[in-house]
């Protein structure tokens, strides 16, 4: 799926896993990420196999909203709230910018620790 708009110059369409990868990327710069994961075994090695670097994202669009789940591991001792919340402004806020769309959804789901 992708995500489209148009002006006056024509139509603009963005996949989903663009706005994976800049969500990814975003995840990364925020305080307190270590790394993103996949959800499951079996998509570590599909991703290894696509070499794709928006892992640990899944962006659903539907019209022109955007949902993304990203998968994350913390560093240890952080506040896991200020790191979510941080983290959900961080990438609605790059993604917002990079596809000129409205975020409707970011959901943080902390997969592990790392010391």
């Amino acid at each position: 799926m992708s995500v489209n708009t148009s002006n006056v110059y024509g139509k603009i369409s963005i996949s989903d896993l663009a706005i994976a990868k800049v969500a990814a990327n975003a995840a990364l710069e925020c305080y307190g990420i270590v790394d993103t994961v996949s959800r499951r075994i079996t998509d570590t090695v599909s991703e290894l196999r696509k070499k794709q670097s928006g892992k640990g994202v899944k962006v659903v669009t539907n019209g022109d909203r955007i949902f993304i789940d990203v998968y994350v591991v913390i560093k240890y001792g952080v506040s896991i709230n200020a790191v979510a919340e941080s983290l959900k402004e961080g990438i609605k806020y790059k993604v917002e910018k990079f596809t000129g769309m409205i975020v409707d959804t970011v959901n943080v789901n902390i997969i592990g620790v790392k010391l």
